[in-house]
């Protein structure tokens, strides 16, 4: 089959994408609402884009269903106002907060609150991470453009701090430590409401 994208309508484009751009990382991501509550929401429009500076890459829509359909998600809004964030890497046994972690609530509420999820320090960052996350990622605002015609927020975070689990190293004797891809467990996104762990794991040396 041929798809010509200029005949297709954006929805039609999205679901192309999303169910052939896979399996997709996921970001799932705490920030500060104000007045003490935090948003927790994931995104699999994600990447790591730098290492100099070390920047992350997430594209945020706008609110897709409710009262509020078509408004700014509090994610863009929590990070242009206060410039940090924290970004997990869940599990795969995360998977069913994580999902409930999507739906669309009223900026008052805090996904954290309502699934009853644990918080923990990240050293030397401001916000908290989640607590059963073996990968945390404490971010500051590098940049926000927004792109398209919808637009989508695509916010640039450059990581300050991280936490790493110390279950799911391999090699605590190094700078940075080597981590074992199967004991994280990385949850990844398909198209629809599919998501998937890791499946096989092929070791594939590059070619000098």
């Amino acid at each position: 089959m041929h798809l010509n994208f200029s005949e297709l309508s954006p929805l039609q484009r999205y679901l192309t994408i999303v169910q052939t751009v896979t399996p997709r990382p996921i970001a799932w991501i705490l920030s500060d609402s104000g007045e003490g509550r935090f948003n927790l929401a994931p995104y699999s429009f994600f990447t790591a884009i730098c290492a100099d500076p070390p920047l992350l890459l997430v594209s945020v829509g706008k609110k897709l269903s409710g009262k509020e359909a078509g408004q700014v998600k509090d994610t863009s809004i929590n990070i242009r106002e206060r410039k940090e964030f924290v970004l997990h890497i869940a599990s795969t046994a995360q998977a069913e907060a994580l999902n409930q972690s999507a739906a669309t609530l009223d900026h008052a509420i805090s996904e954290v609150d309502t699934l009853a999820l644990a918080t923990a320090e990240l050293p030397g960052f401001r916000l908290p991470r989640i607590a059963d996350c073996s990968v945390a990622f404490g971010c500051t605002l590098y940049r926000l453009d927004e792109v398209g015609n919808a637009p989508q927020s695509v916010i640039y975070g450059e990581i300050t701090h991280a936490y790493i689990a110390p279950d799911v190293i391999s090699n605590a004797d190094t700078v940075p430590p080597g981590i074992d891809p199967q004991k994280l467990d990385p949850l990844a996104k398909l198209g629809g409401p599919l998501y998937t762990g890791l499946g096989d794991i092929l070791n594939l040396p590059r070619p000098e």
